[in-house]
């Protein structure tokens, strides 16, 4: 690709979710939701492979429809509240519509099937990008929005996501699609609680983030793309392959990991505002969800496959040294004693 246009593009893609975030006018929040969506397109597409000119086709239709939604909705709002402010969303049938919108934007169910299709026809870095950058833009929109959503639709989505997000990864073998059903399952726990507190919903999406990006980049490093190849891992990076089934117990929620903070502060949310069955319906769902990490950290770090002592005995090249694993495994790990004062935050 020439750097002239690569330079645009790489802009467009950061200043796109941007515009979003700091505007409080939908059609500039319009604007940067669709720059954002052009700009990662030829960027999905980049490979020349069928599979990837398949998922940029399907990425781009899917957006297209959502951002005419979105349109669609605030013109309504506008035409009968006489204002285009995002956070003055006071007409029903547009805030149904928004919901919707923005849905499938993120991928929620049951608007999820374009996500694992997309995240499996591209590389792991476009599909890091696409599990946590590009999610930004509509979850800011969502959060602005809160007051006005109906708090029974956005429990209804919330727990529907987090039941295929569980559901669907549990039969996968590609990790791409692993990781976009546990995308799936991690934006059900944020939709869930996004009426009662909206800081906490950016708060799990910021842990969200911070664990899937060391996910993907561990195995971007590793050069897996399924399960099976894992299982040979070891033998090339014995450490960071014990690292990165911490990672997945992170992202599965246990304790002590990171990833138990914001599910601990979402079940004491749900529980103060009395909403015990909804609580107790993530808590048994996830178990699903928990499958499927555990299945993919013991091919990788507990299961060894039949070989020969010269094939356990890898030649090892030595690698490029990632600085920046270090950060994201810390934190993805380790953020568990920052709980109170998070809480205090919230």
């Amino acid at each position: 690709m020439n750097p002239y246009a690569s330079t645009i593009i790489i802009m467009s893609l950061i200043i796109g979710p941007l515009l979003t975030i700091s505007s409080n006018h939908w059609i500039l929040a319009w604007t940067g939701l669709e720059i954002s969506t052009l700009a990662i397109t030829p960027l999905i597409a980049k490979q020349h492979h069928p599979r990837a000119i398949e998922a940029a086709t399907k990425y781009f239709l899917t957006q297209a429809a959502a951002s005419t939604l979105i349109l669609a909705a605030s013109t309504t709002n506008a035409w009968h509240m006489g204002q285009w402010d995002i956070t003055q969303m006071s007409f029903a049938p547009s805030c149904v519509i928004l919901t919707a919108a923005l849905a499938i934007k993120l991928g929620l169910a049951p608007f999820h099937f374009w996500l694992p299709e997309v995240l499996h026809g591209t590389t792991m870095t476009m599909a890091m990008i696409l599990a946590t950058w590009q999610k930004l833009a509509p979850l800011s929109l969502l959060t602005m929005t809160a007051q006005s959503m109906n708090t029974s639709l956005m429990t209804l989505l919330g727990l529907t996501s987090v039941i295929i997000g569980g559901w669907g990864g549990m039969n996968q073998t590609q990790l791409r699609k692993i990781m976009a059903f546990s995308s799936i399952a991690h934006l059900g726990w944020m939709i869930t609680i996004l009426t009662l507190s909206p800081k906490l919903t950016m708060l799990t999406f910021y842990m969200y983030t911070i664990m899937t990006a060391a996910m993907f980049l561990t195995m971007n490093l590793m050069e897996s793309n399924k399960v099976s190849t894992m299982m040979v891992s070891w033998t090339k990076f014995p450490m960071l392959n014990t690292l990165m089934m911490i990672i997945l117990m992170s992202l599965a929620g246990l304790p002590p990991l990171t990833g138990f903070m914001p599910k601990l502060l979402i079940i004491q949310e749900l529980t103060e505002q009395h909403m015990l069955s909804t609580a107790a319906t993530l808590i048994i769902m996830s178990l699903l969800s928990l499958y499927f990490y555990l299945r993919t950290s013991y091919q990788a770090a507990i299961t060894l496959p039949p070989n020969s002592i010269s094939s356990s005995q890898q030649w090892r090249h030595k690698s490029n040294q990632k600085y920046y694993l270090a950060l994201t495994i810390t934190l993805s790990t380790a953020l568990l004693p920052t709980v109170p004062t998070l809480a205090a935050i919230i």
